[in-house]
């Protein structure tokens, strides 16, 4: 797997199908890496689009970092990998946390190498609950516990997670235990001091950044998300982000790329082509 070295010295691991599509760059959720879109990267090349899929830092085989990790760096480490691969008439699409990377790079105004943005099971626009935001999904010290139990037992809240990424409350497990597994795996790539800290992370505020984007966003949930209730996220991002579009999968968990990979892929190519730079 190649890589591309940030400023700060972070080794980013990253795949790049090559030729001369229209880029699309997925930016993965927690505790993953690139490798949680490889169902996924065959029907976007046969599609003929150039796929790019890269691990956060501290996740999969990239390096982890030695400081602090906020949205204003992993934007950073987006706008490395759009600017060493010399990427333009990119399209984003931002899984989970990774929705956080994609609201914030837009939101800085760094749309030149993006023509448009999608968001699947993302946490944005706002998940913690504050006086002016009683609509998300919990105080900050829900997220604190659950960085602290991450920190503390980390195999075992990550087998636990891992189960809820694939589950939904009325249906139980949506994928099948292979499925299942290899997520585990990969999950526990992850550097565990950098794990913890990035939940912390899914109680940023991105509204104010979600405002800022201009470019045409699919907004994709399931609606039997356990992780991240889509009313709770996805169901807000058009009060936000002006013309967003809204796919709700039915029965669909966290996962639902995996879960329901043909609708999934479907959803997001349907929307690309109506909006081709």
């Amino acid at each position: 797997m190649p890589t591309l070295s940030t400023p700060d010295g972070v080794t980013l691991h990253y795949t790049d199908s090559g030729g001369a599509g229209r880029p699309v760059v997925f930016v993965h959720g927690w505790p993953l890496s690139g490798a949680a879109f490889s169902r996924n990267v065959p029907a976007f090349v046969d599609a003929g689009y150039r796929i790019v899929t890269y691990d956060r830092r501290g996740f999969g085989a990239s390096s982890a970092p030695t400081g602090d990790i906020n949205y204003d760096i992993l934007a950073d480490d987006l706008g490395t990998v759009l600017e060493d691969l010399d990427l333009n008439d990119v399209v984003l699409v931002g899984f989970s946390m990774g929705g956080g990377e994609v609201a914030r790079y837009l939101g800085r105004g760094e749309a030149d190498r993006v023509s448009a943005a999608v968001f699947s099971g993302s946490i944005t626009p706002a998940l913690c609950i504050t006086d002016d935001n009683p609509d998300g999904a919990m105080p900050f010290d829900g997220f604190q516990s659950m960085s602290d139990a991450c920190r503390e037992d980390r195999d075992g809240f990550l087998e636990q997670f891992v189960g809820w990424f694939y589950s939904t409350e009325a249906g139980g497990l949506q994928v099948d235990e292979e499925t299942r597994a290899a997520a585990l795996d990969i999950a526990r790539q992850s550097d565990p001091d950098t794990a913890a800290d990035a939940i912390l992370l899914w109680a940023t505020d991105l509204r104010d950044d979600c405002r800022s984007i201009s470019v045409p966003t699919l907004v994709i949930h399931g609606d039997g998300d356990i992780n991240v209730p889509a009313v709770k996220s996805s169901t807000r991002m058009p009060e936000y982000v002006e013309g967003a579009e809204v796919v709700l999968l039915e029965g669909g968990p966290h996962g639902v790329n995996d879960s329901q990979p043909e609708q999934w892929e479907g959803a997001i190519l349907d929307f690309l082509s109506r909006h081709g730079a």
